[in-house]
């Protein structure tokens, strides 16, 4: 029989990337902790899991309790349990992702977070713990999902411009599109509807409004079809996707 007290003990915690899109920028909630370690420090929002808790649960909780943030969907993504990622001991964390309209939430700070914000992603460096190896372990399967599902539109508003949707897919995937391919390629697949609308009060041209379609990406889906972005490089010192 297995004795647990024949181990050493250690303790869980859960760590959260929660990703938004604002205007032209791509986001990632952060707090700034209000007890040591890495007081005023920046990290993401994480916390211990009570011993009772399951780890979904615990997710959940330490996100409300330090953002506000309540009914998100979040996603396990990887455990990470370096003996020296903690300064107190023994912890492991388990680190959770998931992707919101930023402006469908208010951020309500508390707990040890004496600040909760949304930061551009490139300021996620220099985190507390070693809170910017899960960001990047998060972003880079955010990455990997944007390429073969079209999860990038739960960032958009529920109409939005084509130049809009590709400045969401180059915040996410760090590269420069070719707009006439990229337009080309993602009105191929059928899955926006056309609003006969068109942008307002803006000092450009006004561009064309667009929304996502469930209801086609169900049947795009049947028909064994496959949202698919390909990433390649160019010839430049730049990534392009081609399509």
């Amino acid at each position: 029989m297995l004795i647990l007290d024949n181990f050493d003990k250690s303790a869980v915690t859960v760590d959260n990337v929660i990703f938004g899109f604002d205007d032209e920028d791509l986001k990632v909630l952060l707090i700034k902790r209000g007890e040591s370690p890495f007081e005023g420090s920046w990290a993401l929002p994480g916390y211990f899991v009570k011993g009772d808790e399951d780890l979904d649960k615990a997710a959940k909780r330490v996100l409300a309790e330090l953002t506000g943030l309540e009914n998100v969907y979040l996603e396990q993504v990887e455990t990470f349990g370096k003996t020296n990622r903690h300064p107190a001991g023994r912890v492991i964390t388990v680190a959770y992702y998931s992707l919101i309209k930023i402006s469908d939430f208010k951020i309500t700070p508390n707990s040890i977070a004496n600040r909760a914000v949304w930061k551009s992603t490139s300021f996620a460096q220099d985190l507390a713990f070693d809170h910017d190896e899960i960001f990047k372990a998060c972003f880079n399967r955010l990455k990997r999902k944007v390429r073969s599902k079209p999860i990038g539109f739960e960032l958009l508003p529920p109409k939005f411009t084509l130049t809009k949707l590709q400045q969401l897919y180059e915040a996410i995937l760090e590269v420069q599109l070719d707009k006439r391919n990229f337009r080309k390629k993602i009105l191929s697949m059928d899955l926006l509807h056309y609003l006969d609308e068109r942008e307002e009060k803006v000092a450009h041209r006004p561009a064309k409004l667009y929304k996502f379609d469930e209801n086609k990406y169900q049947e795009f889906l049947s028909k064994g079809m496959v949202f698919d972005i390909s990433e390649s490089k160019s010839k430049g010192a730049k990534k392009k996707l081609k399509f």
